[in-house]
């Protein structure tokens, strides 16, 4: 018999986010996330992300075993400015067994219905910084930190279910000995005459800091024009800086400014965390800082995060200053490959960007919809 239970209390929580510990205890590509910072994640006094959502996160038990887990979430900015009559589902893990799916999901319908929606989409998580999408392409290739793994069989829980792709979200990796500097070195030079722009490189965080609202800003900016994306709140942009920024090397972080000092491009590219969180098994304490701190300086591998590019001077090259910065950087840290984290396969702009280093796609990733 299958028993679906809330979880409310911080204990309950903390199973909710321990489950895929035991689910993937056996697969080497899996990379677990910090229990703590998810189970903080989910508390509604912590994370202002629920000043514009609301959730509710669900266990499955069968024989008294937890067997299954998944997240309903509403976004209301999403349902009240674009209109979207949607509930979410994510952080959605689960054995191979199609009854538990269906009693998992049963919970995000009925908390849709109580909401008067109309459909449901996922797995996604409460914003667009969130991880998104079910693997389906390239479960032999190591996972990361800003994505979710899973096993085949969830592709064909959902297709069973009816449900249908709705996004599909592309990923690659290519050695950085494929970069060849001659394509934007003198590109760079000239842009920045043409324009009068300027870029700025960092070696401390706290130096960043002044300018990250504005680059949360500029995301909003240059990311609205696609239709799945739900713009940053004030409140969101403060959280959002404790949670990541510390987490970027200072020096993988790339500006680029106006004549009036506007900022008008940024670049964040993070440092490869997947085999320092395998290591931590999820905790800090009392070795993990040890293999995170290690990776953070001395990881061969880089993961493009985000780019964004103010809607005017998109397409007039100034991704040449930024790749410019980060060819200095990689060279000085001993870089050997490059990840672009999930992109949407209708995001072409961004796709353009990386056409002359033959990136090779080794994931992909969709969310799935129906209605309800």
């Amino acid at each position: 018999m299958i028993t679906i239970k809330e979880a409310k209390t911080k204990a309950e929580i903390t199973d909710f986010v321990k489950f895929p510990f035991t689910l993937y205890k056996d697969e080497p590509n899996w990379v677990p996330p910090l229990i703590n910072d998810e189970v903080n994640s989910f508390d509604k006094n912590k994370n202002p992300l629920f000043d514009n959502a609301d959730a509710h996160f669900y266990v499955a038990y069968k024989n008294d075993k937890i067997v299954g887990r998944i997240a309903a979430i509403i976004n209301w900015d999403e349902v009240n400015n674009q209109g979207k009559k949607k509930v979410r589902f994510g952080w959605w893990d689960v054995i191979d067994d199609i009854e538990i799916t269906k009693a998992l999901l049963a919970k995000v319908y009925e908390f849709g219905k109580q909401n008067n929606l109309e459909y449901v989409e996922g797995p996604m998580g409460f914003s667009n910084l969130d991880k998104v999408g079910i693997l389906t392409e390239g479960f032999d290739q190591m996972g990361n930190m800003i994505t979710w793994y899973n096993f085949p069989y969830y592709i064909t829980h959902l297709e069973t279910l009816g449900y249908v792709p709705e996004k599909e979200y592309i990923e690659s990796i290519f050695p950085f000995s494929n970069v060849n500097p001659v394509l934007f070195e003198k590109a760079e030079i000239l842009i920045k005459k043409r324009y009068k722009l300027h870029s700025k490189d960092f070696t401390k965080i706290k130096d960043v800091m002044p300018y990250v609202d504005e680059m949360f800003d500029l995301f909003n900016n240059a990311y609205s024009v696609l239709a799945s994306f739900v713009a940053i709140t004030d409140l969101q942009k403060e959280y959002f800086k404790k949670k990541y920024i510390s987490l970027i090397n200072p020096e993988y972080i790339k500006f680029v400014f106006d004549e009036n000092n506007k900022l008008i491009a940024f670049g964040i590219v993070m440092p490869d965390f997947s085999e320092a969180l395998q290591k931590t098994k999820g905790k800090l304490f009392p070795f993990g800082f040890y293999h995170m701190l290690r990776a953070k300086n001395h990881s061969e591998r880089v993961l493009f995060y985000l780019i964004g590019i103010a809607p005017e001077y998109q397409n007039k090259g100034v991704t040449a200053i930024i790749f410019k910065q980060y060819y200095d950087t990689f060279t000085e840290k001993g870089i050997i490959d490059c990840v672009r984290t999930p992109e949407l396969l209708e995001n072409t702009a961004i796709h353009a960007i990386w056409k002359h280093f033959d990136p090779i796609i080794n994931k992909r990733r969709k969310t799935f919809t129906r209605t309800i």
